[in-house]
């Protein structure tokens, strides 16, 4: 698989830029079947930084409903990333 094949996007929420600017990690929605060796390797060849310790998990879709109608959401997996410190990933700036 290619890096860019592994990781979809990156996740943007409140609470993923706190950890980000607390902690130096990086939130990432990332393909379901990948674990965390490509993940650890798509992330440093595609965003040139060294990566410490990855941590997945399996989020699950909530079931929304429209008057009578049932439906769900996909399920997902989301992988946060620890940087070394001293590593930056610039796409978030400015």
């Amino acid at each position: 698989m290619n890096s860019h094949d592994v990781i979809l996007r990156p996740l943007i929420t409140e609470k993923s830029t706190a950890v980000r600017e607390q902690y130096n990690k990086v939130c990432f929605v990332v393909r379901e079947n990948a674990n965390r060796v490509q993940i650890k390797s798509a992330v440093e060849s595609a965003l040139n930084v060294k990566v410490k310790k990855v941590n997945v998990m399996n989020m699950v879709g909530k079931t929304k409903r429209l008057n009578r109608f049932v439906g769900k959401r996909p399920d997902w997996k989301k992988a946060i990333v620890t940087l070394h410190e001293g590593e930056k990933v610039d796409f978030f700036e400015g």
